[in-house]
């Protein structure tokens, strides 16, 4: 996905750096994320889920909250009230730039603050938060001990994972206050909530409670085993399906027209993980898939294979196309299924003992209905008459058999 890097005024006056994630296409929607405490917009899912909704067609625009990653300022002299303004000036900036939020995404704390900026950020139509807690305070049960000490000193450095923050009094005094229920209600905005129930950082019961004091239309999906992080590929992969599927039923998507002469619009193939074989597909504007390859040939098996694509293409046009020429004579065909299989043999044409080997598809056919013989027989040839089957005939075998009843 192309990538813009740049930069806006933060609440006070630094500036701060965000990356503006664009789709290989038109521009259907735009999209705000929030990082999660002391994390960064460069955080492996939060990345994930801007790649995700790119390929959708929606920009996405992440930053460093200030005095994090490439933004300037003290990160000591933050408070969850600025990191809300960060937040509001980031969906200003976006305004500005005719780019106007229509999703807001926010991970951990930070969904925790995007939820209090969302009713005043009046062009977006959804809100999504990842682990996020309804207390905004909670996040100081990460560093008690330190409590008494940042008070009566005014900061102290903190231990939080793998990093060591300043924290400031201000911060601690502003979070315990905050309260976020009248937010959540009065943002009128959908509103899906991802969360783990295992997610030992923020607890479960946070989304509950998150739930309970949104007004329909909501939801909430589970993230399973996942940890707070979502630092598993596979669990920032699941999430970015999740968002980008529900996005699409409250946010306007209108995909540009085809180019000429491809009537089914372009389809783009972008690598998602460099350290396998993961592979993001847009088929059009409007469709998205993965393809994979299996463990066994060092790929994470969590789509189908190049040929497994091809494969499900030869069915799919094989029933397509018996149904249509069933429907236009009349006849009960009740039901088609197609089972595809694929390998190589042997090329008939190949010399003694070459080793040249040729693609075979075979399909078992199963026309479920009270057909007579001769229109059994007939719906068969049709199936011969499958562009995808002439497409790839010209330089594959394709066998074909009839299933009974």
């Amino acid at each position: 996905m192309p990538s813009r890097k740049i930069t806006f005024e933060g609440h006070d006056g630094h500036q701060l750096a965000a990356r503006l994630d664009l789709p290989d296409g038109s521009v259907q929607a735009h999209a705000l994320f929030a990082h999660c405490f002391t994390c960064g917009k460069d955080i492996a899912a939060a990345r994930r889920i801007a790649q995700q909704l790119s390929i959708g067609g929606i920009a996405v625009l992440r930053f460093d909250f200030t005095g994090l990653g490439h933004s300037e300022g003290e990160f000591a002299n933050t408070t969850f009230t600025s990191n809300v303004e960060d937040l509001r000036r980031a969906a200003r900036w976006m305004a500005g730039q005719d780019m106007a939020p229509d999703m807001l995404i926010g991970h951990s704390l930070g969904g925790a603050a995007m939820l209090a900026a969302a009713p005043d950020i009046a062009a977006a139509r959804a809100v999504v938060t990842i682990g996020a807690p309804h207390d905004p305070g909670h996040v100081t049960q990460h560093f008690k001990p330190e409590i008494s000490r940042i008070k009566s000193e005014g900061q102290a450095m903190v231990k939080l994972g793998e990093r060591t923050v300043p924290i400031g009094r201000d911060f601690v005094e502003d979070v315990a206050g905050q309260k976020i229920d009248a937010a959540i209600r009065d943002s009128r905005k959908a509103l899906l909530i991802l969360h783990a129930p295992r997610d030992e950082v923020v607890g479960i019961d946070n989304a509950a409670r998150i739930f309970e004091a949104a007004l329909h239309p909501k939801s909430f999906v589970t993230l399973d085993d996942a940890d707070h992080l979502l630092s598993r590929a596979d669990d920032a992969e699941y999430a970015a399906d999740v968002i980008s599927s529900w996005a699409a039923r409250y946010l306007d998507l209108k995909p540009a027209p085809p180019p000429p002469g491809a009537p089914e619009g372009i389809t783009r193939v972008s690598e998602a993980d460099p350290g396998g074989f993961l592979q993001d597909i847009a088929v059009g504007e409007r469709h998205q898939l993965v393809a994979d390859e299996p463990e066994a040939y060092g790929g994470t098996n969590r789509g189908p294979s190049p040929y497994g694509l091809l494969a499900a293409g030869l069915g799919a046009c094989t029933s397509m196309t018996i149904r249509m020429y069933a429907r236009r004579k009349g006849w009960p065909l009740e039901h088609v299924s197609v089972d595809v299989s694929h390998d190589k043999v042997h090329a008939q044409d190949a010399a003694p003992g070459s080793d040249e080997r040729a693609d075979r598809f075979t399909r078992a056919i199963r026309l479920e209905g009270p057909l007579k013989a001769d229109q059994r027989a007939r719906l068969l040839e049709i199936a011969d008459r499958c562009p995808v089957h002439r497409t790839l005939e010209r330089s594959s075998q394709i066998v074909t058999t009839l299933v009974g009843d």
